[in-house]
């Protein structure tokens, strides 16, 4: 059972953060709200969200697993404003998910789960941690965009630096200490990502944001940020590029 009404803008935000690991999508709904785990098809990028049922305006569920086609909840929100009540249900007989907006009613066939595992996260120790605003990381990474197809993050007890370059053309992006929000690192740290998937993740976040970053050399990147009012939370992983020596 499934029956909650939520602002549109949220849903949106939903729906953008997981679209850029992933086009389809299991749904996890019980008491505590609405979860989910996924990984893009090149296992390159992980996804995983919670949003708490004091993110709806009135949420009441048991625990049900719905396969969502992402681009069809997608369509159906460009029909709505970001203030408007999107109304959701789950409906058992034709096993569809009945969406409410307005005066408009769409009723989405759901995707089998059977093949959507809930993949294991992996437990990272990692030595650097670093709190900054959305907008840095934004401009950073737009910057970069014009120069190569990898980005590198360095961080360090002065700072942290995203730098990329391609033959003779660079651009590097450089906040002391000072500017961070907040920094643990004993030690540089330096990595290698595909410049893709990095900005696909950091476009989802609200520019005025703090994102935290968790890093080791050549290990994964762990960013989280958290969404509606605090009340949602998610958490992606990026695998690195291992440069050559």
């Amino acid at each position: 059972m499934l029956k909650a009404e939520i602002k549109a803008e949220v849903l949106k935000e939903v729906v953008e953060i997981i679209q850029t690991i992933v086009d389809e999508v299991k749904f996890n709904f019980s008491e505590e709200g609405l979860s989910l785990k996924a990984v893009d098809p090149a296992h390159v990028a992980m996804v995983e969200m919670e949003l708490k049922k004091d993110a709806f305006i009135s949420f009441e569920a048991d625990e049900t697993e719905l396969g969502i086609a992402l681009n069809k909840l997608d369509q159906f929100l460009k029909l709505s404003a970001s203030s408007d009540k999107v109304t959701i249900e789950h409906e058992d007989d034709g096993n569809r998910l009945v969406l409410k907006v307005n005066n408009i009613t769409q009723k989405m066939p759901l995707l089998d789960t059977a093949g959507m595992t809930d993949p294991s996260v992996p437990q990272l120790d990692l030595p650097i941690d670093v709190k900054l605003l959305g907008k840095h990381l934004q401009t950073g990474v737009k910057a970069s965009q014009n120069i190569a197809d990898h980005i590198a993050i360095s961080v360090g007890p002065n700072g942290f630096e995203l730098f990329s370059e391609e033959d003779e053309d660079s651009v590097k992006l450089a906040i002391p200490k000072d500017q961070l929000e907040e920094l643990d690192a004993s030690e540089d740290v330096r990595s290698l990502f595909a410049i893709d998937y990095f900005a696909n993740m950091i476009k989802s976040v609200d520019s005025n944001k703090i994102v935290q970053l968790e890093l080791g050399k050549d290990y994964p990147v762990k960013m989280q940020f958290d969404f509606a009012d605090n009340n949602g939370h998610v958490m992606f992983l990026l695998a690195p590029r291992i440069e050559s020596v």
